[in-house]
């Protein structure tokens, strides 16, 4: 079954650009959806991730190549609309990251859905404590790095579980069987 869909995919290269373009907006939208939220949390940089719902479901889809540059692609277009420069290397530093070790363990198979984004939202944390720490002079990474660890991995366990939800609906509604049917 699985030859026949990634040859289906490759013929319906149409079709995979038109649901690429739908995933990219998808995230586009629940960016934005984030950004106009009030932020309740009490760390700079501490956000619910809801964009990663998106992001996570192509890595299990599609791929770690297309997830990363659907990824990318979010946070210059979310970057520029919303924030700035830094935003955006912050948030290219997370996600390249997050997606790396996501797809690391992913490859493994010995974790679920849930436990591959929960690290994915802990690294991402990580990345951006790491860059501040270079661009800030003076940043308290060891007093904020253990705080959003914490606010990472219990995001990334939310949109994980979320995904553990969606994603048997989502392989259903593109007639495909499994994981990563698309090569990207």
């Amino acid at each position: 079954m699985r030859n026949q869909n990634q040859t289906f995919w490759k013929k319906n290269a149409s079709m995979k650009a038109a649901y690429l373009g739908l995933f990219l907006a998808l995230a586009i939208l629940f960016g934005y959806v984030e950004a106009m939220l009030p932020n309740p949390m009490p760390v700079p940089g501490m956000k619910l991730g809801l964009a990663n719902l998106v992001i996570v479901g192509i890595l299990y889809i599609v791929g770690p190549g297309t997830a990363l540059m659907i990824s990318a692609a979010r946070v210059i277009i979310l970057g520029f609309l919303f924030g700035n420069l830094y935003s955006i290397l912050y948030g290219l530093a997370g996600s390249c990251l997050s997606l790396l070790g996501m797809a690391l363990l992913k490859k493994t198979g010995a974790f679920s859905v849930i436990g591959v984004s929960a690290l994915g939202g802990t690294l991402h944390e990580i990345a951006q404590c790491l860059v501040a720490s270079v661009m800030v002079l003076g940043f308290p990474w060891k007093w904020y790095l253990p705080i959003l660890m914490l606010a990472g991995l219990i995001s990334g366990t939310v949109i994980g579980i979320a995904n553990r939800i969606l994603l048997p609906r989502m392989f259903h509604i593109l007639r495909i069987e499994g994981s990563g049917v698309w090569t990207g």
